[in-house]
């Protein structure tokens, strides 16, 4: 999968703001408040709302008051979302554009999807199908989708109704077989990784059992560390060759099943003959050790969002770091990263105008940014205040 742009309106300090052509790894820039966190959290948002319902992910956020962008009347005006991708996991050359439209409104002291829409357009000038187009809880749903991208065949649809109108209908449709397209999509947004990483969730000593993939909280790092060492060998050694050059002064990690039933890190340190457990290792070393395990995924997530990675981290870790999430989005898993760190600086900036709203904007659009750039100095244009919008308001 591969987002190729956004579309976000009226969702807090969004209140129209797009972004096109988008990168396998696109680092976001701006200042404090800026928006950079809001812009996550709608992944985040689309995700509270596919596993639960619009409801929840409305009054996670703090009601939908809260939610719509200020001088929006909550009781007329409607947040949205549209997304464009290419399911590239097949035929990256001929994979179609899909477009997912979402609108949430809110009406007699409730939440509704007001509008939902999910649609393939076939080649480059074909009309699109409507594999679902539903609005307040029902409508309709391709039911001949085998027939997808042949000559003359128009969709045939079907009346669908799901329990709740503040229910998704990709959640509703996509479990059932019979709707491949939607389940298809519903399982590309399932496996959608927006970090909330917590250091004192790392350090701790996980229960036996299966984790094949690392948590947002990091809570199950011992679990994933146990299971690459016996399932995936290869990568576990890999990240072991790697942890001079990315920890520097360990050596070797352990993860240790305890008679208890349950399991533990151990970090040897060069200059220690017996290792330490992780509850007595650094912050950054916890914190690098959850990256190289995270972006070493033997099955990369389709999407993987990370804000401020260079939290707890020494400096001359993060051009390290900076090199294992290219390598992971060159492998396959598209990334999006917001940093305050120089380092990070690439393709695109978040800036506020006057009007207090969210703009976002491409360097690529800035010519004098842009040949500036050619010397590999995104870092040092940035905190030099090259790159129009990034930093603080004397900037803007």
């Amino acid at each position: 999968m591969k987002i190729e742009s956004i579309k976000i309106k009226k969702y807090k300090s969004f209140k129209d703001a797009s972004v096109s052509n988008i990168p396998k790894m696109m680092v976001v820039l701006g200042s404090n408040g800026s928006g950079k966190s809001t812009f996550f959290d709608v992944f985040g948002f689309l995700s509270d709302a596919l596993h639960n319902n619009a409801t929840i992910a409305i009054n996670k956020r703090g009601g939908f008051a809260e939610v719509i962008s200020r001088g929006c009347n909550p009781l007329s005006d409607k947040i949205s979302f549209e997304i464009k991708f290419r399911n590239i996991q097949n035929d990256e050359n001929n994979a179609p554009l899909i477009t997912y439209f979402l609108e949430i409104g809110f009406e007699n002291g409730k939440v509704f999807i007001a509008d939902e829409v999910l649609k393939y357009r076939r080649g480059r000038r074909g009309k699109p199908w409507h594999f679902i187009e539903f609005k307040n809880g029902e409508g309709y749903a391709i039911t001949n989708e085998k027939e997808y991208g042949k000559e003359n065949v128009k969709e045939e649809r079907i009346h669908q109704k799901v329990t709740s109108p503040d229910i998704l209908a990709i959640k509703g449709l996509g479990q059932f077989e019979e709707f491949k397209a939607l389940s298809s999509f519903r399982n590309l947004l399932e496996r959608w990784y927006v970090s909330n990483f917590k250091i004192e969730h790392g350090r701790a000593i996980s229960d036996t059992g299966i984790s094949n993939h690392l948590s947002v909280t990091g809570d199950n790092l011992a679990q994933v560390a146990k299971y690459l060492k016996d399932n995936h060998p290869k990568v576990f050694q890999k990240i072991l060759d790697k942890l001079p050059s990315r920890i520097p002064g360990i050596i070797q990690v352990e993860a240790k099943e305890t008679e208890d039933g349950r399991i533990i890190l151990k970090f040897k340190d060069a200059n220690f003959d017996e290792p330490f457990v992780a509850r007595y290792v650094s912050d950054g070393t916890i914190k690098m050790f959850a990256y190289m395990i995270l972006l070493n995924d033997p099955e990369p997530h389709p999407l993987l969002c990370i804000e401020e990675p260079e939290n707890f981290l020494h400096p001359d870790l993060l051009l390290s770091l900076c090199e294992e999430i290219r390598d992971y989005a060159d492998r396959g898993g598209q990334v999006f990263v917001s940093t305050h760190s120089p380092d990070f600086v690439n393709g695109l900036e978040i800036k506020k105008e006057n009007n207090g709203f969210t703009k976002i904007v491409s360097v690529k659009e800035d010519e004098r940014a842009l040949e500036l750039s050619k010397e590999n100095q995104l870092g040092w244009m940035w905190r030099n205040h090259y790159i129009k919008g990034a930093n603080l308001k004397r900037d803007e």
